[in-house]
């Protein structure tokens, strides 16, 4: 048996379970879709921060583990955050 990380075990469960359904009219959802990942991920403003040595290691380390650069890490990780969808474990 394959094993699931926990999101990937949530994301079964709402399959089997029925929560998702196809989309009937594609060409105008798709492209409104287009339109929110355009807004959602355009990055049209430059921030500097000060974090310690330590701390931009471990982002540049979990980058490289992701496969993406460590801005975009960063920026997904804001993105998620403020959006509700970035969870303390444990809580």
């Amino acid at each position: 048996m394959a094993k699931f990380s926990k999101d990937e075990r949530e994301l079964l469960k709402s399959v089997e379970s029925g929560e998702w359904r196809s989309i009937t009219k594609k060409g105008a959802d798709l492209e409104r879709y287009r339109e929110y990942a355009r807004a959602t991920f355009k990055k049209d403003r430059r921030v500097n921060i000060r974090i310690s040595s330590k701390d931009l290691a471990g982002i540049q380390k979990r980058a490289v583990m992701e496969g993406i650069p460590y801005q975009t890490l960063i920026s997904s990780i804001l993105h998620k955050y403020l959006s509700g969808r970035l969870k303390e474990e444990g809580v």
